[in-house]
């Protein structure tokens, strides 16, 4: 069924191919061998075509990470489905995992809500909804999913995902759990050796990295850890960059984003 809202398009609306209504889901194994990745992500959105593509696009940054998408109205137009949002959200948690959901207009949160609300409690208990924006909250979900982030670490990314173009650098890098503001740091400057500098892929590359260590690390001054924050530098092959590096493990981490950088993230 479907669950109207004060958003909800009128009819005679331009709706979204039908055959691409019904969640979409990409679900590699839903977490890597060791158990790394504990968190899925649902994206419901007023229009399947915009759903599928935000899924999409997280997939390039978190490819171990189970994402669902539940677009459209169910009937090929414009609106949200309540069955729909219904399955999303049982193949996120299946297994015992936790979930993230993130919507992008009132009535989609609505739907989200009554599907939660008539849930089982196991399930509703490990499921959180984000206040963020659609597109870039969800890339930031999903690079914190993949590194290993908790469902409330992973809230916590999509929440604090920047919105539009901004200051570059007005994110501050997040430390380490339990660690404090070291004075101390390593520094190296690097110069990018792929043509296309710091888009999406390279720069999903290094926020995954980051992830691995027990390190504060900055890029040209903005949090390595964020996708969104790299991509913002607008850097370009053959423009050098300094990175820093901070923390008990900030040798380790220093050393494996410069070999990065040098391998040319793997792109001839």
């Amino acid at each position: 069924m479907s669950v109207p809202g004060a958003d909800e398009p009128g009819p005679g609306t331009p709706g979204s191919d039908p055959a691409a209504t019904g969640p979409a889901t990409i679900d590699p194994a839903a977490s890597d061998p060791a158990g790394a990745v504990r968190v899925g992500l649902v994206l419901v959105s007023h229009s399947a075509l915009l759903a599928q593509g935000a899924v999409e696009l997280a997939r390039q940054m978190a490819p171990d990470v189970a994402l669902h998408a539940a677009g459209g109205d169910g009937h090929g137009g414009l609106g949200t489905s309540y069955d729909d949002v219904e399955r999303a959200v049982a193949a996120a948690t299946d297994g015992g995992r936790a979930a993230v959901v993130l919507v992008d207009l009132g009535s989609a949160l609505l739907t989200t809500e009554s599907v939660l609300e008539l849930a089982d409690e196991d399930v509703a208990a490990r499921v959180r909804v984000a206040d963020a924006p659609f597109v870039e909250g969800a890339v930031a979900a999903a690079v914190r999913a993949q590194t290993g982030g908790s469902a409330d670490e992973v809230l916590a990314a999509a929440e604090s995902a920047p919105v539009g173009r901004g200051r570059v650098g007005e994110t501050a890098p997040v430390l380490p759990r339990g660690a404090h503001e070291p004075r101390a740091h390593l520094t190296a400057e690097v110069t990018l050796r792929n043509a296309l500098g710091l888009h999406a892929r390279p720069a999903a590359v290094l926020a995954r990295l980051v992830g691995g260590f027990e390190a504060v690390v900055t890029v040209d001054g903005v949090n390595a850890a964020s996708v969104l924050e790299l991509m913002k530098l607008g850097v370009t092959g053959g423009q050098s960059v300094t990175v820093t590096a901070s923390g008990p493990q900030a040798r380790a981490a220093l050393d494996a984003l410069v070999a990065a950088v040098e391998g040319a993230f793997g792109e001839a």
